[in-house]
């Protein structure tokens, strides 16, 4: 009989122990789940969530791009949300930031920038080993001006290297009117123009296809027009484009003289400083090889004259042959 009753009181001590157990456990699971229902002011100001924020990772152009005048940059302090801004690079090359005040960061690199203003958020005493990121937004200063005879003539953002015939590829090509000088003015050395005479096939033409750089301006120059007009079959104006175009040839876009055309009386019609100048041409030696062909300038107007005295006979020509016609066809049927 004591026997069972020791064993009764030891099972009732083993229950009694096994429920004080499960109430420590439910006590632990309901402190470590209030943290999880607290406001969110609570977790605002928790250590921990402060800790485990990282940082938005945005695209940033190459660190080695250099920043210039115009470009629009964002500067973002990691941390400290109310220092960061977005300001444009004034003409004298600096930004204003909050605390720091304004800041030279023209023709410095992004990364070299960044550490100027870590630089000078830590000398100051603001910010504790800050760590700032620069994003370049808008690159005006790395533009180059594409202007002139182009499809799409405007500014042109580039990023790497890049040469002539890129840019023109960029700007659609050059335009039905488009002449072969270019020159290139580049920022930092404008007194020193380069000219380059372009060939008529780009694709072949690798001499000219030189390096641009950021800031560059590409002028595409137009064509120049020489003028044709007088007792020609089609008179009308026609591009040159390096002054190659001669008399002959200039004769032949005009699908030739007429036949009432006072040949030995052309000439050339010229602006010079000191008002028009005519220039004889012996267009009809020309035309059998008796002289040498003349050469045309941009803005020449070619004028083949008429001769009446050409213009009556060959009336009367046709006058004769019409009634010698008639004549005819009388004599067969009387």
């Amino acid at each position: 009989m004591a026997g069972r009753n020791r064993r009764f009181i030891l099972r009732a001590a083993q229950v009694v122990a096994l429920g004080l157990c499960n109430a420590s456990l439910v006590a632990q699971v309901a402190a470590n789940a209030a943290p999880a229902a607290s406001s969110p002011d609570a977790r605002q100001t928790s250590p921990a969530a402060i800790s485990n924020d990282a940082p938005v990772q945005r695209p940033v152009a190459n660190s080695n791009t250099k920043l210039g005048v115009g470009d629009l940059i964002d500067v973002a302090v990691f941390g400290v949300p109310d220092l960061g801004t977005k300001t444009r690079i004034s003409i004298s090359g600096d930004v204003y930031l909050p605390l720091v005040d304004y800041v030279h960061v023209a023709d410095l690199t992004i990364d070299e920038a960044q550490e100027l203003i870590q630089k000078r958020l830590e000398d100051g005493g603001f910010v504790r080993n800050p760590h700032v990121t620069v994003f370049v937004e808008e690159a005006q200063s790395q533009a180059i001006t594409m202007v002139g005879e182009l499809a799409h003539p405007g500014p042109y953002t580039i990023s790497g290297n890049r040469n002539l015939y890129d840019m023109i590829s960029a700007a659609g090509g050059l335009s039905d009117k488009a002449g072969r000088v270019v020159t290139i003015i580049h920022r930092d050395d404008p007194d020193h123009k380069v000219e380059l005479q372009l060939s008529p096939n780009l694709a072949e033409d690798t001499q000219n296809n030189v390096d641009v750089r950021p800031g560059d301006t590409i002028i595409v120059s137009r064509a120049g027009i020489v003028y044709v007009v007088g007792d020609v079959q089609h008179p009308s104006g026609f591009l040159i484009e390096d002054n190659s175009l001669s008399v002959l040839k200039a004769l032949a876009l005009a699908g030739g003289s007429n036949r009432t055309a006072s040949l030995n009386k052309t000439r050339i019609l010229r602006q010079t400083p000191n008002g028009i100048k005519e220039i004889p041409v012996p267009l009809k030696k020309i035309l059998y090889a008796k002289a040498a062909d003349v050469p045309l300038e941009k803005g020449d107007v070619l004028f083949v004259p008429g001769s009446s005295a050409k213009a009556a006979a060959y009336r009367t020509a046709d006058a004769a042959t019409t009634m010698t016609s008639a004549l005819a066809l009388v004599a067969v049927r009387p």
